[in-house]
């Protein structure tokens, strides 16, 4: 399979996962709380910070009626052009952001919303692209950005197989190598009965890339989960407390919880390992507590052996419990006493 790099930092099969931090508009138009939120994502132990970047104007048009007012969900009763008036990140403050991040060794890069934002991003000299997935249609969005060259990770909510290959095809041919797939459930927050993360390993395959998760259900259970089917990348929004409030906040982890993300998403991977059957260094001191033939009644030599005077007991210092048939009816060669682990030079069989 694929291994990808952004920013030096290898992604896909045998390296551990690569956790990102959304910020989206967890920052509730605070240059201040954008900026706290980098480094605390770093200092829980982020690989990156992703950013989105677009402007409510283009994103959607500024009008109170249908289609433009959401019904329904989270956001129920608002315009999309108020929903992201609040939840835009400012272009002034990026340059920024990502300074900050580059200082405390962490890739930043963006989610754009329309061409102008590659653009800019691009002056920016962000390491990859994020396309969301309500924008993996836009073939000619993702042409844009895959022109770029840079590593792409698309996500795959709303999607069809058959959507997800016309992008696929889409940014391949544009000249996209590095390519991650991110597997999606679009709904905030997403319940982990519809998460089917049997299709992680599966866009893996079909597409021969490196695949994750972006994962907007509550918890981080689902995430772990992902690692051991593959998800090489896993991406949540972040926040610095859910009580301030904003856009993305009640499915968002707090500091704390992405900490424990990180922890459990390496240690899950960590557990992975290989096809294997050998006696771990781990456990290699416990072996001793196997079952193993012992005598339990004193026995004189040339006695013939039966239940009544062997039995499979802890610790392992006898004979393995499979030669038992052989043991049985065998005749001791010399007295034996109750307790002894028992061992073939105390038997000869006829």
């Amino acid at each position: 399979m694929s291994v990808i790099e952004i920013a030096g930092r290898p992604i896909g099969p045998g390296h551990p996962p690569y956790v990102v931090a959304e910020l989206s508009g967890n920052h509730n138009q605070s240059l201040e709380t954008a900026v706290a939120l980098v480094k605390e994502a770093r200092a829980r132990g982020a690989d990156a910070v992703k950013l989105q970047t677009y402007t409510p104007d283009t994103m959607t048009l500024d009008l109170d009626r249908p289609p433009f007012r959401i019904e329904g969900g989270l956001w129920g009763g608002r315009t999309l052009y108020d929903l992201y008036k609040e939840a835009y990140t400012p272009w002034e403050w990026q340059p920024k952001l990502m300074d900050v991040a580059r200082e405390l060794g962490m890739a930043c890069f963006s989610t754009p919303f329309d061409e102008t934002a590659v653009d800019f991003l691009e002056g920016l000299g962000v390491p990859a692209y994020k396309v969301a997935s309500f924008e993996l249609a836009d073939h000619a969005l993702l042409d844009k950005i895959a022109r770029t060259r840079k590593p792409v990770l698309i996500s795959t909510g709303l999607a069809t197989l058959a959507e997800i290959d016309e992008s696929v095809r889409v940014a391949r041919g544009a000249g996209v190598k590095d390519l991650v797939l991110l597997h999606c459930v679009s709904a905030y927050p997403a319940p982990a009965h519809a998460m089917n993360l049997c299709t992680i390993p599966h866009l893996a395959k079909a597409f021969d890339c490196v695949a994750g998760l972006s994962d907007h259900t509550l918890g981080n259970a689902v995430a772990v989960a992902s690692v051991a089917l593959g998800a090489s990348v896993i991406e949540k929004h972040f926040t610095l407390a859910r009580a301030a409030g904003g856009p993305d906040s009640a499915f968002s982890m707090e500091p704390s919880e992405l900490e424990e993300l990180v922890r459990s998403v390496a240690t899950a991977w960590q557990a992975l390992g290989k096809v294997e059957y050998r006696v771990e260094d781990a456990e290699s001191e416990n072996k001793s507590f196997r079952r193993s033939l012992f005598v339990v009644k004193d026995v004189k030599a040339g006695t013939v052996l039966t239940k009544e005077h062997v039995r499979a007991l802890r610790p392992g210092a006898g004979l393995p419990p499979r030669y038992l048939p052989l043991v049985l009816g065998a005749r001791a060669v010399v007295d034996i006493s109750r307790g002894t682990p028992l061992a073939f030079e105390h038997l000869i069989r006829r």
